[in-house]
């Protein structure tokens, strides 16, 4: 898989989430049409990222923040979570759970800007 597509309401909201909030970079911004952009976002150095898809439709509309259906839906793998927890709380990105210690490793369910759930994970040593 190379993207993943992530339904959202408006692209410059998006981008300002997940470039400024959780420091994702920007990969591609390339205009399409007059409302419609390819607006590709990535942690630095991922091999995979996100398609910020603006929703169209009633269908597509009420399906952001529910891709999942409540779930965790999206993984963000860190090699320094006591960094990058503290690094997401400041500038308010909404924590629904305190970190805790599994066999897989640290991890820890953030809320995106639309409600999407996503674990924050630093994979045990050779797990991941």
């Amino acid at each position: 898989m190379n993207l993943t597509a992530l339904l959202v309401d408006e692209y410059d909201a998006a981008l300002s989430f997940f470039v400024q909030k959780l420091g994702f970079e920007l990969r591609e911004d390339t205009v399409l049409t007059d409302d419609k952009r390819w607006v590709m976002v990535a942690p630095h150095g991922a091999a995979n990222g996100l398609l910020l898809a603006r929703a169209v439709g009633d269908r597509q509309r009420e399906a952001i923040g529910s891709q999942s259906g409540g779930r965790v839906f999206l993984f963000l793998e860190t090699d320094d979570f006591a960094h990058d927890h503290l690094a997401y709380t400041q500038p308010g990105i909404r924590f629904v759970e305190a970190p805790r210690h599994e066999s897989y490793g640290t991890v820890a369910v953030f809320e995106d800007l639309y409600g999407n759930r996503w674990d924050l994970i630093e994979p045990s040593v050779g797990k991941g």
